[in-house]
């Protein structure tokens, strides 16, 4: 006899401790982001946020979020950073969750949760159409910058290190990786 496939009521039994997520009717739960993954995705929706949201020295047109809550289909997804043209999402939901698929995800990427975030959800950006993809670990110290091209990922480029960087789709701001780095 199968498994029941998880529920959204599922979801919202966890506790406060923990990221659940739901794909595939299976409960993903991930612990919460110890300091260097946290550092990473704040200080990247700070970089990217600053310019690209708020049009602060950038050319704004993008809503950047930390950890949206994402319904896609019968998926239940949380990213560490997206972002939407706002083209796309001229208003912005009063919900907690939102159905539209983001043009960009970033995934900062975890020993608990790197086979999750390269694998499972990828899978399920690409099926929605999440045009960008980037995977940073800040392990490795690397940027990892995909193109969602005839319905896969195709990598753009490896950025490591202290590189100074211009990509996808943010491209018209260059800045350097060392900041998403803890020293």
């Amino acid at each position: 006899m199968g498994r029941k496939p998880a529920s959204y009521a599922d979801l919202e039994a966890l506790p406060p401790n923990v990221v659940g997520e739901l794909i595939a009717g299976e409960l993903y739960v991930s612990p919460r982001p110890a300091f260097p993954h946290a550092v990473a995705a704040s200080r990247l929706g700070i970089k990217i946020g600053g310019p690209f949201d708020l049009g602060e020295g950038g050319p704004g047109g993008w809503l950047i979020l930390y950890e949206p809550e994402l319904h896609l289909g019968d998926d239940v997804l949380v990213p560490d950073v997206a972002g939407w043209r706002r083209e796309r999402m001229p208003v912005i939901p009063r919900s907690a969750a939102v159905n539209l698929a983001p043009d960009w995800v970033c995934e900062v990427l975890s020993p608990s949760t790197a086979g999750l975030d390269r694998n499972v959800k990828l899978r399920v950006y690409a099926r929605e159409g999440v045009s960008h993809l980037w995977l940073v670990d800040p392990g490795k110290r690397t940027l990892e910058v995909l193109r969602l091209e005839e319905g896969r990922y195709s990598l753009l480029g490896l950025y490591e290190g202290k590189a100074r960087v211009r990509v996808e789709p943010f491209e018209v701001l260059e800045w350097e990786l060392a900041v998403l780095w803890t020293d």
